[in-house]
Formats: structure tokens, sequence, C-alpha cells
């Protein structure tokens, strides 16, 4: 009785151990979890920036005049009237053809002055008969008398020798075989003396033409070396041919007008700057755009640096100069400056670093 009593116990005693081991490890995990220390980003102290260092260098300094200009012919003429207040009766061209020396341009609507030709021949018919009684009574008239009677017969005659001039002018011809480049006129429009009827240009003899400022001319001669970007045809080299022509200061003071009626007056070779190419490229045509490049002025060996090397404070210009680990400054003297590079007249050589900004 005593055994059982004890092994009754002793079995309470073993299950409130157990209760309490699990009641102390389901306390262990109610508990919170233990925060994890966050891992923060090493941070890199700042890199200063280190300014760009160029060598100092040697060049070919090239000073240029550049402009835009056009290709022209060498030989081309506008065609006009000298007849004033008529109609274009006939246009026998079109823009783009091509013609012959003695080729029909245009005629005019000349059929009342071929009536007054006619009218005209017949009552001189009349006075050819009054000049031949005129004549056999010479010895009887005044001796004036007689001169004012031939006068005014030769008078009648002129006039319609003149007519008969003004109705050959009314058809217009070609002066040379070439090309119709302009036609600003058409059938039935009305015609003022000296207006452009045509320009016919010889398209064989293509050459580069600008126009340059004053200052910019004087720096030009004949034969300087020249670099013309022709649109759509690429670049050729060449020297320039020729300068404009001077022009009189009375044209200069009217802007160049001439002819009647205050037209302008048509451009010719002679006003432009002429560029002789080595080669001119293939199917290009008058009038095309093109830019120029002359080379007034080289200078081999020259000493340059870029802009953003040079400094200045007041009337100090200088440069930094590079020296290992360390920098000096220098002064220096500036030449010709460019887009791209300065000149370096004294201060450095060949070789030396210099620091930008």
């Amino acid at each position: 009785m005593f055994t059982k009593w004890w092994t009754a116990r002793s079995s309470k005693r073993a299950a409130a151990l157990l209760l309490g081991c699990a009641l102390a490890v389901s306390g262990c995990s109610l508990l919170p979890a233990e925060q994890v220390e966050e891992q923060l980003p090493t941070i890199a102290p700042p890199q200063i920036s280190k300014k760009p260092e160029y060598e100092v260098t040697t060049q070919t300094l090239e000073t240029r005049v550049e402009a835009t200009g056009k290709l022209i012919s060498m030989r081309e003429e506008t065609l006009y009237y000298t007849i004033d207040g008529k109609r274009l009766k006939e246009l026998y061209i079109e823009r783009g053809q091509k013609v012959k020396a003695g080729d029909p341009i245009a005629s005019l609507d000349v059929e009342d002055l071929q009536k007054q030709v006619r009218d005209q021949k017949l009552q001189f018919r009349k006075e050819e008969v009054a000049m031949k009684e005129t004549l056999r009574k010479k010895d009887e008239m005044p001796p004036v008398d007689f001169e004012a009677a031939v006068i005014a017969f030769e008078e009648k005659r002129q006039a319609i020798a003149d007519l008969e001039k003004e109705i050959s002018q009314a058809t217009l011809t070609a002066p040379f075989s070439g090309t119709v480049v302009q036609l600003p006129v058409q059938k039935g429009d009305a015609v003022k003396a000296y207006d452009p009827i045509c320009v016919i240009a010889d398209t064989s003899q293509l050459t580069p033409a600008i126009k340059l400022e004053a200052d910019e001319l004087e720096q030009v001669t004949v034969g300087m070396k020249a670099t013309v970007e022709i649109n759509g045809a690429g670049t050729a080299n060449g020297k320039v041919q020729a300068l404009p022509v001077p022009k009189p200061d009375e044209e200069e003071d009217n802007g160049g007008i001439g002819g009647g009626n205050g037209a302008n007056k048509p451009e010719t070779p002679d006003d432009f700057l002429l560029v002789k190419l080595d080669k001119m490229p293939a199917n290009v045509a008058r009038g095309t755009m093109l830019s120029v490049s002359i080379i007034v002025k080289s200078k081999p060996n020259a000493i340059v640096i870029p802009p953003s090397a040079l400094r200045s404070i007041g009337s100090r210009t200088y440069v930094q100069v590079v020296e290992g680990e360390t920098k000096r400054e220098v002064d220096v003297e500036v030449g010709e400056q460019t887009a791209t590079v300065v000149e370096i007249l004294k201060g450095l050589e060949p070789g030396m670093k210099v620091v930008g900004r």
C-alpha cells in the first residue's frame, strides 16, 4: 500500500515537471524577437574633380575669308527690246530650252507700225513726184526755198527708214548657242523698253562666284587658294581667278540701276569674285548655291593652346603650367585666335602642359 501511494505521488510530480517545462518553452516563444542591427552603407568621401590638362602643340594657322555664292556662266546675256509700249505676239522658247545662235526668241505685235510704213510709202510716192517738179524749177526758186524742200523730202524718207528699222527689231534672236536660264515673260505681256525678256547662258562655262564686303575684299588677291563646297556636288579646290570690277560712282550711288525706265541692271561676271576650280564636279547647274573659303593668311608651326586654357585678370593674360605635381602661372602674349585654338607668341614652348577650366 505504501508503494502504490509513492508511485501515484511520483507520477503527479513528473506530470507537474513536464507541464512546467512546456510552459517555460512556450513562454520563450511569446517574447518579442530581438532586433537585428541595420547595416549602413559605407559613405565614400567626395572626389574633387581634376581640371583637364592640355599639351602645348604647334600647327599651321590659317586665316580665311568665307562667303556664300552661286555658280554663274562666264558667258550669258540678257535680251531686251528698245521698243516701248508693245505686246509680245509670239514667244518661241521655254525655260531650260537649248538654242543656237540666230534662233528666234520672241516677236512683238507691230502691225500698227507696218500700217504706218505702208501709208507713208504711198504718201512718199506723191512726194517723189513733187520733188521731181521742184528739181526742174530749181533755177527759178530762191536757193533757201529749194533747200527747205529738199530737207523736208529727206525727213520723210528718213521717217520711213526709222519705222522699218523698228519693225526689224521686233524679233529677238539668240546671240550665241546656249540655254534659256531665265524667262520672266509670257506671250501677250506688255513690254517696256530694256525690261528683260530672257537670259541665255553658255552652261558649259560655269564658275563659282561670290560677293564680299569691302574690308574682306581688301584681304584677297588673285591666285589665293580656295575651297568650294557646292550644294549636292561635294567639295572642290581651286584658286581666286578674278576680283569684281569696281563700279563707277554713279552706279554705286543709285544701287547699280541702269537701262531705261529704271530697270535693274543685269548681273555680269564682272560683279563677282570668281574662283577657278581644279576640276568642276559633274552634273552641276547654273545658279546652284555654294560656299567659298579663301585662305588669306597661313602661318606654319604656330604654338597653340585651347581657348579654355587661357586666363586673364585685368590687363594680364596668363596660363597655369603643370610641373610635376605642382602648377605655376606664366604670363603669355597672344597672337591669332580661332574658335578652336589660341596662338601663343611668347611664354610657352611645345611639349609643356597647361591647365584648362
